[in-house]
C-alpha cells in the first residue's frame, strides 16, 4: 500500500511506525527528522490542498492519513475525496466536533450526552459572561470556542482569574478561536481518554488512556499539549467502558449522523470520571490525541493500515486489528524549558544512540537537522515510549534511560502514571 501521512509531530511518528511494514511505502508531509528515517520525503513545496492532491494523484497514493486537527477543520478530507483520493479522517462538518466547542456542547445537550453544565458567549456578551462568573461560587472552566493547540482551556479559581481569562480570549490571545467562549461547570474527578475508530456507524474502541496536561509534577502549572500518557487507564473498568459506550459513544455517533455530519475517522472522547464514578464528556477531538496515541498504538496488533483504509472506504473492517491482552504502555515527553510559554529552540540533542531500542522507542516531535546535528525545534521535543507486562515496568524502562538524552533546558515530568499505579495497588 502507498500511504501519505500529513503531520510532523510525535503522534504522526508513532502512526507511521505502526503503518510501517515490508509491503507499505510511506511518505510524510511535512514530517520531521525522525519520521524521515522511516518515511520518504515528498516533493510538496507549499502547504496547500491542491499540492497534496497532486502529489497523491501523481504517486498513486492508496491512502492519505491526516494527523493534526487544523487541516481536518479546514476541509482537507472533503477536498481530497472530491478528487477520488482515499483519506482517513472526518469531513469539515464532522470536524466541528473539535473546532467548535459550542457546537460540541450543543450536540451533547441535544442528544442527552452527559457533560458539564455550560453557557456560550460572544464578544458582544462579555458583560453577561462576567456577571455569570461573579455569581458562581468556586472554580469555573473557560474555553476558547475554536482551535487553540490544546491550550485554550483555563480553570479559574477566582473571579479575578475568570475576568482576566475572558479579557485575554476576547482580545485575541488565541486569534479568532477566542471570538466565542464556553463557560462551564468545573467537574471534579479523574480524566481519561477513549479513541473510537469509526466509519460513522460501526466502530472499534481502542484501549483507554490518561493524558497529563499540566506542565509540572503533581498536575501543577499551566496546561500544555500533553506532557505524557499511559494506557490502559485502570480507572476505566470493563463495566464503566460499557456505560461509556452506551451513554456517550453510541449517542455521539448517532447524533452526528442525524445532524447530517457522519463522523468517519478517529473520534477522541475526553472524559471526566466524577467522584461519584459517573463518566462525563469534557471534550471531543476529531483525530488521534497526542501524546496518548504514542502509548495506545503499542497495545494493538494486526493490520493497522487495513483498518484505516476500511474507514476511508466507509466500511470498517473490525477484524483488521486486535488489542494485545495484559499489556501496558507509557509515554514521557521531553520538552523545552519554559514550555508552554516562551522557550528557546536550536539546542543540540545528544544521547539518542545510547538508548536500548528493545526497551524503548523515541518518537520525535519538535526537532530539526542543521549542519548534520539534531536540534530542538519546538515546545515538545521528544516522546519516550515503552510497553511491558505492567505499567510499572514500562515506566521503569523510560525513567532508567531518560538521563541518557540531553539538551539545554530539557524538562519532563517525573510522575507520569502515578495515579494509575495508585489505582492498581488499591485494587491488588
Amino acid at each position: 500500500m502507498k500511504i501519505l501521512v500529513i503531520g510532523s509531530g510525535g503522534r504522526e511518528h508513532s502512526i507511521i511506525d505502526k503503518l510501517n511494514n515490508k509491503t507499505n511505502t510511506i511518505w510524510a508531509y511535512p514530517g520531521n527528522p525522525g519520521i524521515h528515517e522511516v518515511a520518504l520525503k515528498t516533493s510538496i513545496e507549499r502547504n496547500s490542498f491542491e499540492e497534496i492532491s497532486n502529489f497523491a494523484t501523481q504517486n498513486n497514493i492508496d491512502l492519505v492519513v491526516v494527523g493534526p486537527e487544523q487541516p481536518l477543520a479546514d476541509g482537507i478530507v472533503d477536498f481530497l475525496e472530491s478528487r477520488d483520493i482515499k483519506v482517513f479522517g472526518p469531513s469539515k462538518l464532522a470536524s466541528e466536533i473539535e473546532s467548535s466547542k459550542s457546537f460540541a456542547k450543543q450536540l451533547m445537550k441535544q442528544f442527552n450526552i452527559p457533560t458539564a453544565d455550560f453557557q456560550v458567549f460572544s464578544k458582544e456578551e462579555k458583560k453577561i459572561a462576567l456577571d455569570l462568573c461573579k455569581t458562581i461560587c468556586g472554580k469555573v472552566v473557560i474555553k476558547a470556542d475554536g482551535l487553540a493547540a490544546g491550550k485554550g482551556v483555563a480553570i479559574c479559581e477566582t473571579y479575578k482569574q475568570a475576568e482576566q481569562t475572558i479579557e485575554d480570549y476576547f482580545e485575541g490571545k488565541f486569534g479568532d478561536a477566542g471570538n466565542k467562549i464556553v463557560i462551564e461547570q468545573f467537574l471534579e474527578g479523574e480524566e481519561a481518554s477513549i479513541f473510537v475508530i469509526t466509519d460513522g456507524k460501526d466502530y472499534i474502541i481502542l484501549p483507554s488512556a490518561q493524558d497529563h496536561k499540566r506542565v509540572y509534577d503533581g498536575d501543577n502549572g499551566p496546561n500544555t499539549g500533553g506532557m505524557g500518557a499511559y494506557a490502559p487507564a485502570p480507572i476505566i473498568s470493563d463495566q464503566l467502558l460499557k456505560e461509556i459506550e452506551n451513554s456517550i459513544i453510541k449517542p455521539t455517533l448517532d447524533g452526528m449522523r442525524r445532524l447530517g455530519r457522519p463522523f468517519r475517522g478517529c473520534l477522541y472522547v475526553g472524559l471526566m470520571i466524577t467522584k461519584e464514578g459517573l463518566p462525563k464528556v469534557i471534550e471531543y477531538n476529531c483525530r488521534f490525541g497526542d501524546p496518548e496515541t504514542q502509548a495506545v498504538l503499542q497495545l494493538i496488533e494486526g493490520n493497522f493500515d487495513e483498518l484505516l483504509l476500511s474507514v476511508a472506504n466507509h466500511s470498517i473492517n473490525n477484524d483488521a486489528i486486535k488489542i494485545i491482552p495484559n499489556r501496558f504502555a507509557s509515554c514521557v515527553v521531553l520538552a523545552s524549558g519554559g514550555y508552554p510559554e516562551k522557550y528557546q529552540i536550536g539546542f543540540e540533542i545528544i544521547g539518542m544512540t545510547s538508548i536500548d531500542n528493545d526497551k524503548m522507542k523515541i518518537y520525535q516531535a519538535g526537532t530539526k537537522i542543521e549542519n548534520n546535528k539534531l536540534l530542538t525545534n519546538g515546545g515538545r521535543v521528544l516522546c519516550l515510549v515503552s510497553a511491558g507486562a505492567s505499567l510499572q515496568s514500562s515506566l521503569q524502562n523510560i525513567y532508567q534511560n531518560i538521563n541518557n538524552i540531553k539538551f539545554e533546558n530539557m524538562h519532563y515530568r517525573t510522575d507520569i502514571g502515578s495515579r494509575a499505579i495508585k489505582h492498581l495497588k488499591q485494587n491488588g
